[in-house]
């Protein structure tokens, strides 16, 4: 089964629900104040470890009791830690989340996520990693650091996947290093221009991903599901009904689970269930880390079997 190295943030999430959001200058109280192991790059890898993959974290915290936290929790979910570095003198990345409706307000303190560098990935990579295993990246670490990584994975013959969140434009070359890239709904419309309101608006933003070099693009529509294009073809994905409190860990969940899938050569449209239910699942409970259901719980598909 092939591996799946992770180059990407960790956050210690301080999060707390609002029946709305404050107003400019506005006070006032909220509930279920919650400290969570968060960072997208640690979420996608405990994902990934819960639906039973092989897993290599590469990142970064601070020399602080948050940093102690994180990597226990890693660890505990089998994630791989051995390139998981420590910066003494910087704090370690946080994220602030108010739950309200269902939905979240995120603001992100970088701190250590901004210490990796493609070298370290490179490091794991010529350590780990053989052709054909899988690199998974994301945007809340250095930028130019993440591209050089990926760039490096491609060329390693490394299966790239990259979440580039928090949205922001790409360079045009680096599209041409992406084997899959997975993007929601604000950051389809910062990458394409184009909303995807409708699934004819979902199409040619995936058409145009494509055009750029990606092999399969996949945005991802909260309670409508996600649509996937590759090679031509396009598959939908519609979740099953829950009672969702909080979406903080969903998308993260969902590409956890893609990759998870990828390494047992699981078709798209199996690979799109499995990651569809992992990440309705997740909405059911509250916090990051600790909502990311394990493989037993979730419905399976035949090559989970």
């Amino acid at each position: 089964m092939r591996k799946v190295i992770v180059f990407g943030s960790l956050n210690m999430d301080l999060s707390i629900e609002s029946d709305r959001l404050p107003l400019e200058g506005e006070t006032m109280f909220g509930r279920n104040f919650i400290v969570n192991a968060g960072g997208k790059g640690a979420n996608q890898a405990v994902a990934a470890a819960k639906m039973g993959a092989e897993v290599h974290m590469v990142g970064a915290v601070g020399g602080d009791l948050f940093g102690d936290h994180l990597i226990a929790s890693l660890a505990e979910t089998g994630v791989g830690c051995e390139y998981v570095t420590r910066c003494e003198n910087v704090a370690t990345g946080v994220a602030v989340i108010i739950r309200c409706k269902g939905d979240n307000r995120i603001i992100l303190g970088a701190g250590a996520n901004l210490c990796p560098t493609a070298h370290d990935a490179a490091c794991a990579i010529e350590e780990l990693a053989q052709p054909e295993d899988i690199f998974l990246t994301q945007l809340e670490c250095d930028f130019d650091e993440t591209l050089g990584a990926l760039r490096y994975a491609h060329e390693k013959d490394l299966y790239t996947v990259i979440n580039p969140a928090p949205a922001c434009e790409l360079p045009a070359e680096i599209y041409h290093s992406i084997d899959m890239l997975v993007v929601n709904e604000t950051e389809c419309e910062l990458l394409t221009g184009i909303y995807p309101a409708d699934e004819n608006a979902c199409r040619r933003a995936l058409q145009l991903f494509c055009d750029r070099g990606v092999e399969t693009a996949i945005i991802t529509l909260g309670e409508r599901g996600s649509i996937l294009q590759s090679s031509g073809q396009t598959l939908v994905s519609i979740p099953p009904t829950v009672n969702a409190v909080d979406t903080t860990c969903a998308g993260d969940t969902y590409i956890g689970a893609m990759v998870a899938a990828h390494t047992r050569a699981c078709s798209l449209d199996e690979a799109m269930e499995l990651a569809t239910n992992a990440s309705a699942l997740t909405t059911t409970t509250v916090g990051a880390q600790q909502s990311i259901p394990y493989l037993e719980d979730v419905p399976r598909p035949q090559c989970f079997v």
